[in-house]
């Protein structure tokens, strides 16, 4: 396994031979934030001094090409809705995006969901959206995938990337939520009562059956809630945590 001690982002490896593709997912290195957010805190919605969560994303940013005022960002509500965006700004409501525009980095907030990210690199699509139980229950990856196809992208050329999240060691849930999903993703810890959920077990099915080619689908092997000294983790720190981001855009 790749370390990650003091990299400001994971860049996915099936992406890394298209250079007019920028896309990856933060860690909570390399920022100036102090605790509980350190360091590299890059979400507005926690307690963390703005100015501070500012300089993070501009270090950030900086690091793969872009500016602040080039950032798409969802606000997100766990649902399943996609918005089409040709301009940088905050999008409420949304939790995936998608864009044919250079120049525009889609970027997902995270705490333990996972964020994927999509590209279509032959027909110069880019998509993202974010995926936590609820909106992987509702297939947000695969209402991203179609809504990139209405744009004339083709999912046989599509690359895909589920970043950091929470895994299936980690994510016990009641009964409620586990009944939400097909019994392929459920999965029992020895000596525990509840149930635990494979979310990127689910989400790769997700991306397959939505016409990704298997070899195209990076799944990362790191854990959230596991390795919270690498990632911020609302369940594992009670909430009182930063933020990561995913992003993808095309330069």
């Amino acid at each position: 396994m790749t370390s990650i001690q003091d990299r400001l982002y994971i860049a996915p490896a099936s992406f890394e031979s298209f250079p007019g593709v920028a896309a990856g997912f933060s860690t909570r290195h390399g920022g100036v934030s102090e605790e509980p957010f350190t360091s590299l805190n890059l979400g507005l919605s926690t307690n963390d001094e703005k100015e501070k969560v500012l300089e993070n994303r501009k270090r950030l940013f900086k690091s793969i090409g872009f500016s602040l005022d080039s950032l798409a960002i969802t606000g997100q509500v766990h649902g399943d809705d996609v918005l089409e965006v040709d301009a940088p700004g905050s999008y409420p409501g949304y939790d995936g995006l998608i864009t044919r525009s250079k120049g525009l980095l889609l970027c997902l907030s995270a705490a333990d969901c996972a964020s994927v990210l999509l590209a279509d690199t032959e027909n110069k699509i880019v998509g993202a959206c974010h995926s936590g139980w609820r909106g992987t229950v509702a297939n947000i990856t695969g209402k991203t995938v179609s809504m990139m196809a209405d744009l004339g992208a083709q999912p046989s050329k599509m690359y895909a990337y589920v970043s950091p999240c929470i895994s299936k060691t980690n994510f016990e849930v009641g009964w409620e939520v586990a009944d939400q999903f097909d019994e392929a993703y459920l999965y029992r810890v020895s000596g525990k009562e509840k149930p635990h959920i494979d979310l990127k077990a689910a989400i790769k099915d997700q991306l397959i059956s939505a016409g990704i080619n298997t070899n195209r689908v990076e799944i990362s092997p790191f854990c959230t809630v596991g390795e919270k000294n690498h990632f911020f983790s609302y369940r594992a720190e009670q909430g009182k945590t930063g933020r990561m981001m995913g992003f993808v855009g095309m330069r």
